[in-house]
């Protein structure tokens, strides 16, 4: 086990609170192992450790996140993602495999996000080639990670490639699936602040297929200006 790993476990026993897990087990659903250590404790935990470890290698890089990945607990996992986000000289196209195991294997919404707002959208934004990969991930049996197929276009605003956000929700608006009707609107929206026309004639052309949810969300913005 890598010495961060066992730093970072370390320090979220220390700082559990078992009354704080059972509300952050029971708000997130799961049966999964909670410390109680909620996001500004945890956040600031992770920085103080990382700071008494150097990462030398990217194949250290993939140890530290995977070995907290797999762990029992969810901080654990939210610290694997923290990894992933703080070591910035890693976080570019050569670490896409590690990031794309990551959605692979998210099994909610806390960690899916993080992964496909944070870790995959900027890869993608900046390297257009990696489209490939939202288009067979739109077609996945998994719902996450059809859901991650959008919320890869997070914050791309002007260099948003309306043709294939547009042909991705429009494979995606028939299902029922909650999470993929929120992640349409939510994306829209996003989109909205950068170019509201857009997203306003796209609601308006095909209304007949978005759900309400995805309506709502979608024009949120724009109705509020």
């Amino acid at each position: 086990m890598h010495p961060l790993v066992k730093h970072i476990r370390k320090d979220l026993a220390q700082a559990g609170d078992p009354e704080k897990a059972r509300k952050m087990q029971a708000y997130m659903r799961t049966d999964q192992k909670f410390y109680g250590v909620q996001a500004p404790v945890r956040r600031k935990l992770f920085k103080a450790a990382a700071k008494k470890f150097d990462m030398a290698s990217r194949k250290e890089y993939r140890q530290v996140i995977f070995e907290l990945w797999k762990g029992d607990s969810r901080e654990e996992m939210y610290q694997a993602l923290e990894t992933a986000e703080y070591y910035s000289q890693y976080r570019d196209e050569k670490s896409w495999s590690i990031y794309e195991a990551l959605v692979f294997s998210a099994s909610h919404w806390d960690t899916l996000d993080w992964i496909a707002g944070k870790l995959i959208n900027p890869l993608v934004r900046s390297g257009r080639h990696l489209e490939d990969h939202l288009i067979a991930w739109s077609k996945s049996d998994n719902f996450w990670i059809r859901r991650a197929s959008l919320l890869a276009h997070l914050h791309h605003r002007d260099k948003t490639n309306t043709q294939l956000l547009g042909n991705t929700i429009l494979k995606l608006a028939h299902e029922k699936e909650f999470f993929i009707r929120k992640a349409i609107g939510w994306i829209l929206r996003d989109y909205s602040y950068a170019n509201p026309q857009w997203v306003k004639d796209f609601v308006d052309r095909h209304q007949a297929v978005l759900s309400g949810l995805s309506r709502r969300e979608a024009l949120k913005h724009i109705n509020r200006g």
